[in-house]
């Protein structure tokens, strides 16, 4: 038993010891990649998985606060639902994010951030198939006509460090709409999950 507890509190120290390893005022990189589950709300869209990559740029304030500044280029959008007339239905909207986080250390190695993510409407790629007398019709768009190229979010959620690579986690709520219709209230909502590694200059 008395073996047990030294080796961890040996991995809690060595845990401690890395994520403690950025000290104030020292500037970091990270680069993260990762995936994404996206909709846009005010219809009837399902989530719909995608890609995410990119780096933050950070700095440590002080002994538990960080402030991260980044550029992500996202794939959101989501997926539509099937029914008699059309199916497959689903709309890749990429946006170059550039969220700007406060991170707050409740545990070495764990915190919890929140911010605000500006984004930017680089592509949008739609798919469907309509049913044209019995027979499936496969159709494809990629016009921006009718979508607004600005996007701001509110991003929230957690990270853990170990060894200098870092889980986060976010949920990104979008405050704009995607669309310039003014109805329905379409508006992103993105769940985030990534992988990064810090990188202390």
């Amino acid at each position: 038993m008395k073996k047990l507890m030294m080796i961890a509190a040996m991995m809690v120290a060595t845990l401690s010891a890395n994520a403690q390893s950025v000290e104030v005022g020292q500037v970091y990189l990270k680069p993260m990649v990762g995936a994404t589950m996206a909709k846009v709300t005010g219809g009837d869209m399902k989530m719909k998985v995608g890609l995410v990559g990119g780096a933050e740029l950070g700095i440590k304030v002080a002994e538990p606060f960080d402030v991260t500044a980044g550029i992500l280029c996202m794939m959101q959008g989501g997926k539509g639902k099937d029914s008699e007339y059309t199916k497959d239905a689903s709309t890749t909207l990429t946006y170059l994010n550039v969220p700007i986080m406060a991170n707050f250390y409740v545990l070495p190695g764990l915190a919890l951030k929140a911010g605000v993510q500006p984004g930017f409407l680089l592509s949008c790629k739609s798919k469907w198939s309509d049913n044209e007398s019995g027979k499936w019709v496969d159709y494809e768009e990629t016009s921006k006509d009718g979508l607004n190229k600005f996007d701001l979010s509110i991003p929230m959620g957690i990270s853990y460090e170990f060894s200098n690579f870092i889980i986060d986690a976010r949920y990104n709520l979008g405050l704009t709409k995607v669309a310039k219709d003014p109805a329905p209230s379409s508006k992103n909502s993105v769940i985030m999950l990534t992988l990064g590694y810090k990188i202390p200059f």
